[in-house]
């Protein structure tokens, strides 16, 4: 399979202020509205946006080219405004995506953007890297916030001082011009259909599920585990409980195998690290029969399951995030009224072909 290597790109002046801190309804909705790739259709509105793509090899393709068609000319600003782009963690592939989007999209738009992020999710950091884009003078912040809660009150004083908040991803508990982000909710819940689906063609209709999770405080997987859940009510299935390994592969792997011994027939992967660590866990297992569905993509995720290891992943559209997010930036910047829309950016069904 063709591998894509991807690098962060970060302004050498924003990692300077950084380096002890951080470790190392809109035009921009409006043309959310309908995203297609060669294969499937991937709505980014306000409703749950859900389609399957049957190849992995292709599916790659599929994603970058539904974000290409997001925006063709960008939206011009009146000056080069900068804004610092602020994520969760450096380790998954769905950053750098994001990152790669709004780079692509601040090119179009004049605009400079710079990318930070913590090394792993920690709220500490997260607030560091804030407090240094409202020092280094950012007209901006793109952020998608580790914990609701935790960030909030950098947040405010950010806004305080005139400095525009968009959420990518997700978002914290103070109000921002724009969200874009996936209803995790309902990605979620077709993560547990989609289990349901393949435990029922293995002529399993009852067992015990097991659920790697990122943290209790990261709201977008949280709502990703209540959505799955969701999917089972009614159904003779057992959810255990959560465990969670930070996003961390290895530590995710501890986590599925533990459930293994325990004899689940299916185990949920609810971001990168813990889809990785799933499907490697019932590699290492060889027990063929247990079902591991993830959410996210990387080249791993998308070996996992054309080795058989993971059914299937929800694959969100994380550089359309970016994209859009430096949009929503310059339109607030320029002096637009946003209303603080939400987004949903869709997401596609991964499965082997």
């Amino acid at each position: 399979m063709k591998k894509q290597v991807l690098t962060a790109i970060c302004s050498i002046g924003l990692i300077a202020v950084m380096l002890t801190g951080c470790g190392g309804s809109s035009s921009a909705a409006s043309s959310a509205a309908e995203v297609k790739s060669d294969s499937s259709s991937v709505s980014a509105t306000s409703d749950s946006a859900v389609s399957s793509v049957s190849s992995t090899a292709e599916s790659e393709a599929d994603v970058s080219n539904a974000a290409a068609s997001v925006s063709a000319t960008g939206v011009k600003a009146s000056k080069d405004y900068k804004i610092a782009l602020i994520t969760m963690d450096s380790i998954d592939q769905h950053w750098v995506k994001l990152n790669q989007g709004a780079q692509d999209e601040a090119k179009l738009d004049g605009v400079t953007v710079t990318f930070s992020s913590p090394n792993t999710k920690d709220d500490a950091q997260q607030i560091e890297c804030v407090n240094n884009a409202v020092s280094g003078g950012y007209d901006a912040i793109m952020v998608a916030a580790n914990g609701p809660d935790a960030i909030s009150s950098a947040l405010e004083e950010a806004k305080d001082k005139g400095i525009k908040i968009v959420y990518v991803d997700s978002p914290a508990n103070v109000e921002g011009e724009a969200t874009f982000s996936t209803d995790n909710a309902a990605a979620g819940k077709k993560a547990g259909e989609e289990m349901i689906e393949a435990l029922k063609a293995k002529n399993i209709t009852s067992g015990s599920i097991g659920i790697v999770g990122v943290n209790s405080a990261t709201d977008s997987a949280v709502k990703r585990e209540q959505g799955f859940r969701s999917a089972f009510d009614g159904s003779q299935f057992k959810l255990l409980e959560t465990q969670y390994g930070d996003g961390d592969a290895a530590k995710s792997q501890t986590i599925a195998e533990n459930y293994l011994t325990q004899g689940v027939v299916g185990i949920f992967g609810c971001n990168e690290g813990s889809a990785t660590g799933a499907g490697n866990a019932i590699k290492a297992s060889g027990k063929s029969d247990v079902v591991g569905v993830g959410f996210d993509n990387s080249d791993t995720i998308k070996d996992l399951i054309d080795d058989g290891y993971l059914y299937c992943t929800m694959s969100q559209n994380p550089d359309v995030m970016g994209k859009l997010g430096v949009d929503a930036c310059v339109e607030a910047l320029e002096g637009k009224d946003l209303g603080g829309a939400v987004t949903d950016t869709g997401v596609s069904v991964i499965k082997k072909s």
